[in-house]
């Protein structure tokens, strides 16, 4: 894999790029948030490891530019501050993954080879491009939401969160399965990640919606089905 790692701290930077060229991998390296910014926009990687504390620009806003550019490249987040808040931000901005420091090597490689096939799927494993539920219909291919006429605004997690529950609607799935099939890594379990994006998804998808589409099933999980009762 050709890699980006933006790093600032020398004993890290050694550490990941000692390990990760011994196993075959290119590793590029951007000290401060401006270099990785450039350098992600002018090379074609595979996969960048953006660090969240950098100088010059930090790392949440580097992925929400390259974002807000249109750059699809995976991006795995190296952070020290593991809460809930901080890995939510994170993703928000745009990140694929996050990892808190300190970790193993085994698991960023992990990690790497994950997101590095999922920015390579190839378009003809799709199998139905259109995803519906009563009025609520994602398009795959455009990447746009709609319920009813209405056009809704997701986020690359909230809109990865949706598609695998409207594929799996009327099953009650569990957090574990959502943070597998979602996340493909499974996250600290320690964390109400999975919550977060539920209550996020119910006020874009189910507010002011007399149906309501998005329900927890107590001691289960949760499952995406129409329904007129009260969501909770």
């Amino acid at each position: 894999m050709k890699l980006l790692l933006v790093e600032d701290e020398p004993s890290v930077i050694s550490l990941i790029q000692r390990s990760l060229s011994a196993s075959g991998h290119e590793v590029a390296v951007a000290m401060d948030g401006q270099s990785g910014l450039q350098m992600a926009s002018q090379h074609v990687f595979d996969v960048i490891i953006l660090d969240l504390m950098l100088p010059v620009i930090n790392g949440m806003e580097v992925c929400r530019r390259l974002r807000d550019a249109g750059f699809v490249t995976p991006i795995l987040m190296l952070t020290a501050l593991g809460t809930t808040e901080n890995i939510v931000s994170g993703l928000d901005a745009g990140a694929d993954d996050y990892l808190t420091k300190p970790f193993k090597l085994a698991e960023l490689e992990a990690r790497l080879r994950t997101l590095a096939r999922r920015g390579k799927e190839p378009e003809s494993d799709k199998t139905e491009h259109v995803l519906t539920l009563g009025d609520l219909v994602l398009d795959k291919d455009t990447k746009k939401v709609k319920r009813g006429q209405e056009e809704i605004d997701l986020t690359a997690t909230e809109f990865r969160l949706l598609e695998y529950l409207l594929a799996n609607q009327n099953r009650v799935l569990n957090r574990m399965e959502i943070l597998e099939n979602v996340w493909d890594i499974n996250f600290n379990l320690g964390t109400n990640v999975v919550d977060v994006y539920i209550n996020y998804l119910r006020k874009k998808i189910d507010k002011n919606h007399a149906a309501k589409l998005i329900h927890t099933v107590f001691g289960m999980g949760y499952v995406l089905r129409l329904s007129y009762e009260n969501s909770k």
